[in-house]
C-alpha cells in the first residue's frame, strides 16, 4: 500500500499537493464532527417540474430482480444488506467512510457493492406503479428507499466513499420523482408524505449537499467530476433548496467547461470505449433537463454533444458493436428497459436522431425504446416516426489527431470494419481507465467480432486478472520482452506514458493505409502500417522495429480471437478462421517463427477474453516469436475470402 501511494503521488502536480492536504484535514473533520450529521433545511421543500404524459398501456412490466454483472440479484426476496458484496457474501464495515480501505480484502469488491447501492432498479419500481397504479408497488418503493437511508447515515459506510456514487443516486431519486409524479401523489397520501418530508428529502438534502463538497479536482477529475456536476444539476433543477441556485450556476459551468475539456472531436479522452456511452449519459441527461427546467447550456455545448455522436455513429460497426478499447464495466447511469442485453449505444443514437433531426443516427438507433419515451415523450416519438427510415451506406473515418483509425467497406448488408488504434494511453496523469494497447487493432466483419480486444473482467479484486487483461500482451499489437508499453502502477493508475505519432496517412476510393509509431519500449521503436484494400478485401499489416541499443529483446506478435472462431492450420506460417455464419479469413505471418496457439492458459496467463465486468471465458489467441538484437520488419496479410 506505501508503494501505492508513493506512485499515485508521482502523477500529481506541486499545485495538486495543498488541495491534497486540504482534503486530508478535511477528512479528519468530518470523521470527528458530520458523521451521521442532520442538517437544518425547510423540510416542506417544493420540486418544479411538469409531470410526465406518457402512454403506459402496453408497456412490460418489470420483474423483481436485475442483473448484477451476470448475477441475477432479487431486491424483493429478502432485506437487502446495502453493505455486502453478492459475489463474495463479505461485508464492508459500518464506518467513518472515507477512512475504509476498499483494497484492504482482494475478496470484497466495492464495486460490486455499488452496483447495487446506485438502487437504478427503483424507477422501474416506479413505472411498474404508474402503469398499474397498484399501492404494492408505492409501499415496495418507500419500504427500499428508507432501508437505504436508515442503513446509510451521512459519511457512515462504504456508499458514502465515492461521489460518483451519490450522484447517479441522485439522478435515479430524480427520474423515480417525475415517473410516480410525487407532487400529486403527496396531497392525497398522508403517509407517504410524511416519507417524502421526513425521510428522502432530507437524505436527498444530504446527497446534494456531499456532491457538491467533494468534487474530483486535478489527477481525479475524469468521468467523476462530469458524474458531479450532472447528478447536482439534474438534482438542483428539480428541489429548490436555499443553494439550489448557486449549485445550478456552479454545475452548468462545470459541465460546459469538461464537455470540452475531456473530449477532441467528439472521441473522450479517457480511451476506454464502453464508457462513452456512460459518460455521454451524464451530458445528455443534463441537456435534457436544462432544456425542460428553462435553463439550456449555450449552443457550443450542444455542438460538441453533437460531436460525441458523431463519433458513436462512427466508431459502431453495422451490428453496433464497438472496440473494446480501454476498460468496460457495465456502467450505466440510468437501466429503464427490461431488456438484459440493452444496448445503450443504439438507445443513445436514437436520442440523437430526435434531438438533431438526423436520420442518418436512426439508421443505427433502436426503436423508439422506454428511456427516450421518458426523456421526450409523444412530443419525441413523433418526432423520431416522422424521420426517414433507410439504409444509409459507411465509409472510413480517421480521427487523425485523437489516434482512432476506422477502415470500413459496406456494399449492401455486408461490412468489413477495421479500428485501429493510435491514441494515447488515458486521460490525465494516472490514465485510470486506459490499456497498454499501443497500435493494437480489431475486426469485425458482418457485424460479428473476429480479432478482437480481450476486455476487461475485474477492477480491484483478482490482481492477477487485472494486470493481465490491461497489459500489451492481451491486446493484437507486438509486445516486447513481456513487458507492457507503460508502467502498470496500480488498478487505475499508470506510469511512464507512451507517446503515439502518426507517420502518413493515404486515402484513396479502393485502398487506405495509415502509418504510425510509438516509443513505450524506450530504445525499441515499434512502427505500424495497416493497409486496407476494398478491392481484394484484404488487410496488410507491416510492422517495423528499430532497436538501438544493441541488446537481445524477445517479441511477441498478438492475434485475439472471439470465442466463436475456428482455427484451421494450413501451414506453419498460415491459418484459416471461420465462424459459425460462413465467415472465412486467412491469415499469413512472415518475419515471425512459426505460429502458435493458446487459449485459456493460466500459468502464464494468456488467451482470455471478457465480454462483460465480471465474466472470462478462454478464447484462443494466435502468437509468433522472435528474439533477436537487430532491427527487422515483419507483414501480416489478412485476405477476406467469404462474408
Amino acid at each position: 500500500m506505501i508503494i501505492w501511494y508513493l506512485n499515485r503521488l508521482k502523477t500529481m502536480s506541486i499545485n495538486e499537493l495543498p488541495y491534497r492536504l486540504n482534503q486530508f484535514i478535511k477528512k479528519k473533520y468530518e470523521s470527528h464532527f458530520d458523521i451521521g450529521k442532520k442538517f437544518a433545511f425547510e423540510k416542506e421543500i417544493k420540486s418544479v417540474y411538469e409531470p410526465l404524459k406518457i402512454n403506459w398501456s402496453g408497456k412490460e412490466l418489470f420483474a423483481d430482480e436485475i442483473s448484477i454483472f451476470g448475477v441475477k440479484w432479487n431486491y424483493s426476496r429478502n432485506t437487502i444488506n446495502w453493505h455486502q458484496d453478492i459475489f463474495s457474501g463479505k461485508k464492508f464495515p459500518i464506518e467513518f467512510a472515507k477512512s475504509i480501505n476498499i483494497r484492504k480484502d482482494p475478496e470484497l469488491s466495492a464495486k460490486n457493492v455499488w452496483e447495487i447501492n446506485r438502487i437504478q432498479f427503483l424507477p422501474q419500481i416506479a413505472i411498474n406503479y404508474q402503469i398499474t397504479k397498484d399501492e404494492k408497488y408505492l409501499e415496495q418503493f418507500v419500504e427500499i428507499t428508507e432501508s437505504w437511508i436508515d442503513s446509510n447515515p451521512y459519511l457512515s459506510g462504504i456508499n458514502w466513499y465515492s461521489n460518483i456514487e451519490v450522484n447517479i443516486r441522485l439522478i435515479n431519486w430524480y427520474f423515480c420523482w417525475i415517473i410516480l409524479d410525487v407532487e400529486k401523489i403527496r396531497l392525497k397520501n398522508r403517509s407517504f408524505g410524511e416519507f417524502v418530508n421526513e425521510k428522502w428529502i432530507p437524505s436527498i438534502y444530504q446527497h446534494c449537499y456531499y456532491s457538491y463538497n467533494n468534487p474530483s479536482k486535478f489527477t481525479s477529475a475524469n468521468n467523476h467530476l462530469i458524474s458531479e456536476y450532472s447528478g447536482l444539476f439534474i438534482a438542483a433543477s428539480l428541489w429548490k433548496f436555499k443553494d439550489s441556485k448557486k449549485w445550478l450556476k456552479y454545475c452548468q459551468h462545470g459541465l460546459e467547461k469538461e464537455i470540452e475539456r475531456q473530449h477532441s472531436n467528439g472521441v473522450n479522452k479517457e480511451e476506454a470505449a464502453e464508457y462513452i456511452q456512460f459518460i455521454t449519459d451524464f451530458f445528455l441527461l443534463s441537456y435534457v433537463v436544462a432544456n425542460q427546467s428553462g435553463q439550456p447550456f449555450s449552443e457550443n455545448y450542444k455542438n460538441t454533444l453533437n460531436s460525441i455522436f458523431e463519433y458513436i455513429y462512427e466508431f459502431t460497426d453495422s451490428n453496433t458493436n464497438f472496440p473494446k478499447y480501454g476498460d468496460e464495466d457495465d456502467g450505466k447511469v440510468i437501466l429503464l428497459s427490461t431488456d438484459q442485453h440493452f444496448n445503450n449505444f443504439k438507445s443513445l443514437l436514437t436520442t440523437a436522431a430526435i434531438l438533431f433531426d438526423d436520420n442518418r443516427f436512426k439508421s443505427k438507433s433502436a426503436d423508439f425504446d422506454l428511456k427516450n419515451e421518458i426523456l421526450f415523450g409523444s412530443a419525441g416519438k413523433l418526432k423520431y416516426e416522422i424521420l426517414k427510415s433507410e439504409n444509409i451506406s459507411q465509409n472510413s473515418t480517421f480521427y487523425e489527431n485523437e489516434g482512432h483509425f476506422i477502415f470500413r467497406k459496406q456494399v449492401l448488408n455486408k461490412e468489413i470494419y477495421l479500428h485501429f488504434d493510435t491514441a494515447p494511453l488515458g486521460y490525465l496523469a494516472i490514465a485510470a481507465h486506459g490499456h497498454a494497447d499501443a497500435l493494437s487493432f480489431s475486426l469485425n466483419i458482418n457485424g460479428i467480432p473476429v480479432f478482437i480486444d480481450s476486455g476487461t473482467y475485474s477492477y480491484h479484486v483478482e490482481k492477477k486478472w487485472r494486470d493481465y487483461f490491461v497489459s500489451t500482451k492481451a491486446h493484437n499489437t507486438i509486445c516486447v520482452d513481456n513487458q507492457n508499453q507503460a508502467y502498470h502502477a496500480g488498478d487505475t493508475m499508470w506510469l511512464n506514458h507512451y507517446k503515439c505519432e502518426t507517420q502518413s496517412i493515404k486515402k484513396s476510393k479502393d485502398i487506405e493505409s495509415v502509418k504510425a509509431n510509438h516509443n513505450g519500449y524506450g530504445p525499441t521503436i515499434h512502427s505500424r502500417e495497416i493497409t486496407f484494400n476494398k478491392i481484394s478485401d484484404t488487410i496488410i499489416i507491416h510492422d517495423e522495429v528499430l532497436i538501438t541499443d544493441g541488446k537481445e529483446h524477445n517479441f511477441k506478435t498478438m492475434f485475439h480471437l472471439h470465442p466463436e472462431i475456428k482455427v484451421t492450420n494450413i501451414s506453419s506460417e498460415k491459418v484459416l478462421l471461420i465462424h459459425p455464419s460462413g465467415i472465412k479469413v486467412s491469415m499469413l505471418i512472415e518475419g515471425f517463427t512459426e505460429i502458435m496457439k493458446a487459449k485459456g492458459q493460466e500459468n502464464p496467463l494468456l488467451g482470455w477474453y471478457s465480454e462483460s465486468f465480471m465474466q472470462k471465458e478462454p478464447t484462443k489467441v494466435l502468437f509468433s516469436n522472435k528474439n533477436t538484437n537487430e532491427s527487422f520488419q515483419s507483414n501480416i496479410k489478412i485476405e477476406i475470402h467469404e462474408y
